[in-house]
């Protein structure tokens, strides 16, 4: 009898060891057959909206295997015709489309929950032959053409969401044909690839660990003329192994009764990795990865047209996060100091440039959690408008709860208050940045990849395309580990047939394992132990890789054999002058001299407003709901269009960064002789000011100026919190 209880907590645990085993295992037999379900469809994704095919980029005179859809929305969500359309383009970066649309709280959902008509980029699983990264930029700007096409009663030009991969194609796309393109949202998007800091990001090393980029025209030549996705899928898992090799399947095993549907649905869409052409991929390897050339000017299309990111004239917005392993917020921000010195070139160039830090989500999850979906992209969805007023510059968004001692908080949308904070470069350089002499190795490293690819061509690649067929490469494939993994869980394998029948017994007389059972406790423990080893290897080989790295690059030897300078001389590479930019600049300003007085009371009121809040160097939602409010209030056929209304207040506050005093004292001239007139400009000045209820007092300085610039009669004026 004294041995009964330990018997009973023995018997009680492995009871419900063996019982979560064969959940487990049946959980990897669904997902074998999900991924073989997938596999058999000619445009798999994981899409959970109803859609409706727009164009095909098969059927464009430079075919492409992308598409544009129409996001249908459900019953009972409300569609503003007059709000800008979305569209969503996911990244394909070995992965299948559909995650930035795979649950409701998504980036389609919540900017449908926000009333925007939604559209859908995602593309088929092999390419079209010959397809290049340029054919992709001009199928988007098409994609966008149709948006804009069939939405001509919108307020604004469409609002595009890049994930990842498709947000660097998407910048290139914008850099060529800037005029299609409203605010762009870069979500976990990598567009300064040499950036990061030492003892982090591992990742960037990697193409000089592998000698440059003849391994990925290798892989290709393999492929008979395909790079397999499968490749990219695996070096993302590589850099987490004890998530990869351990923590997700525990977490399955562990959590089966509950985290089974979770993981089955994120497993189709990371099951399904697609095909590139190699051309592509080595185009990607090359220029960007290893080359680093698109923020330095050296890219170009077939047409000989440059691609600078400093033509982009459309508010850019920027999602990275510090838990982002894969893209870290050096690699999505960098890109701001590589084109500018200053943040007066942003200001002098008309660009808006908007950037927010989280502080711990992953990279899939910048675009995949439904957290991140509900605050981030919910507040960004919300004041999309808002964004796309701003003047020039560069900004943070600041999103924080609503607490109870917040100002006018019928003003706000939601929970949470959406702030815009101005920022100097300084900012984004505190982020990290390397050294000269790091900036020297990946130098080093983009001029031994071109060597080692050269030799590859000449010496190696005749070889392997000679041995290489279409059944060899698709032989390959199906070997792949990534592939082989998923099928050998399937009803395929015969010695998973009985596992169904057993599993379905299982959850019949389910007897899960009490929460202060002693030896749940020892395998948690062990699961913390087995994760610390794992963690301990992945600091451990990335010490290594990076220690590798700096002296193998850092040889001065090497360094002067590729034709760098082997002294520490300055090598990061600033974009060229473009001297029509800067002709259009002084043209501009000098029309803007002659602007000062040109105007009415709406130019007035926004030019005082401005005024007033540049000492604050933020903004926020309440102001910009007040300024909606009257707009709104405007009969439709007296109203300013958005983008009329954009272009005052772009004019307005380049008026007061050339001459702030000048600006100022002409603010009398542009009101009206009507004192009712005045009045109701004050009136809007006062409320939008006061919305916030945080002046200054230089702001409350500036705002008693201009209350006397608008001579209000009989003194009276409202109250200003």
């Amino acid at each position: 009898m004294v041995d009964t209880p330990k018997l009973n907590f023995l018997q009680e645990y492995w009871l419900d060891a063996w019982q979560r085993s064969i959940l487990t295992l049946d959980a990897l037999r669904q997902r074998g057959n999900t991924y073989l379900e997938q596999s058999a469809k000619n445009a798999p994704n994981v899409l959970s909206f109803p859609y409706e095919l727009v164009r095909d980029g098969r059927s464009l005179p430079r075919p492409v295997n992308y598409m544009l859809v129409h996001i249908l929305p459900a019953e009972g969500t409300v569609i503003d015709q007059a709000k800008a359309p979305f569209v969503v383009v996911d990244p394909r970066a070995g992965h299948g489309p559909g995650i930035g649309g795979m649950k409701s709280d998504s980036e389609i959902g919540v900017a449908m929950a926000a009333g925007h008509p939604c559209y859908f980029v995602g593309f088929l699983p092999e390419p079209m032959p010959g397809q290049t990264i340029e054919d992709v930029c001009i199928a988007e700007a098409t994609f966008l053409e149709d948006v804009a096409r069939l939405h001509p009663e919108a307020d604004s030009k469409p609002v595009i969401i890049g994930n990842c991969q498709a947000g660097w194609q998407l910048m290139m796309t914008a850099a060529i044909r800037p005029e299609l393109f409203g605010p762009i949202m870069l979500a976990g998007s990598p567009l300064s690839y040499w950036a990061g800091v030492r003892g982090r990001n591992p990742m960037r090393y990697l193409g000089g660990t592998l000698g440059g980029t003849w391994l990925t025209a290798l892989s290709g030549d393999l492929g008979n003329g395909i790079f397999d996705g499968a490749n990219l899928v695996a070096n993302f898992e590589s850099l987490n192994p004890a998530n990869t090799y351990w923590e997700k399947p525990y977490n399955l095993y562990s959590k089966v009764d509950t985290e089974a549907s979770r993981f089955l649905d994120f497993e189709t869409w990371w099951g399904n990795p697609v095909l590139l052409n190699a051309g592509e991929m080595q185009w990607i390897a090359d220029n960007l990865f290893v080359g680093n050339k698109l923020t330095a000017g050296e890219i170009h299309t077939s047409d000989g047209v440059r691609v600078d990111l400093r033509n982009i004239r459309s508010p850019i917005i920027v999602l990275c996060s510090w838990g982002d392993n894969i893209t870290p917020p050096q690699q999505a921000l960098g890109w701001i100091t590589d084109l500018y010195a200053h943040e007066d070139e942003i200001v002098a160039n008309g660009q808006t440039i908007v950037y927010t830090l989280h502080q711990t989500i992953g990279h899939l999850g910048i675009f995949v959690s439904g957290k991140v979906a509900t605050k981030e992209h919910a507040e960004f969805a919300s004041c999309i408008e808002m964004i796309d007023l701003l003047p020039p510059g560069l900004y943070e968004a600041v999103i924080t709860e609503v607490g109870e001692n917040i100002a006018n908080p019928e003003l706000i949308h939601g929970k949470y208050l959406f702030r815009l904070e101005a920022r100097t470069l300084d900012a984004i350089r505190a982020l990290g940045a390397n050294s000269e002499e790091d900036n020297q190795r990946f130098a080093t490293v983009a001029r031994l990849s071109e060597a080692s690819h050269g030799l590859y061509r000449v010496l190696g690649q005749p070889v392997v395309k000679s041995m290489s067929s279409s059944q060899t490469a698709d032989l390959m494939r199906q070997l792949h580990p990534n592939r082989v993994r998923f099928a050998a869980f399937s009803d395929r394998n015969p010695a998973m047939q009985p596992v169904k029948a057993l599993a379905e017994s299982v959850r019949a007389d389910r007897k899960p394992v009490s929460e202060n059972n002693p030896l749940l406790t020892m395998e948690k423990m062990a699961s913390s132990w087995i994760t610390m080893y794992w963690e301990n290897y992945r600091l451990a080989r990335d010490a290594m890789t990076e220690a590798a790295f700096l002296a193998s690059y850092g040889s001065p030897i090497l360094q002067a054999m590729v034709g760098l300078n082997a002294s520490p001389a300055p090598t990061q590479r600033r974009i060229e002058r473009d001297l029509a930019l800067e002709a259009i600049d002084a043209t501009r300003r000098a029309e803007l001299e002659k602007r000062f007085e040109v105007g009415g009371l709406a130019e007035a009121v926004i030019r005082s407003i401005m005024h007033v809040r540049l000492p604050e160097r933020s903004v926020d939602e309440r102001g910009f709901s007040v300024l909606q409010a009257v707009r709104r209030l405007q009969p439709v056929n007296r109203r300013r269009t958005m983008a009329e209304v954009k272009a005052m207040f772009r004019e307005q506050y380049m008026l007061l960064r050339l001459d702030e005093e000048r600006a100022v004292r002409a603010i009398a001239r542009l009101l009206p002789d009507d004192g009712q007139l005045r009045s109701d400009g004050w009136k809007i000045v006062s409320d939008v000011l006061g919305a916030s209820g945080d002046l200054s007092a230089e702001g409350h300085r500036r705002l008693r100026r201009i209350e006397g610039l608008f001579r209000l009669p009989h003194g009276q004026t409202p109250k200003v919190a």
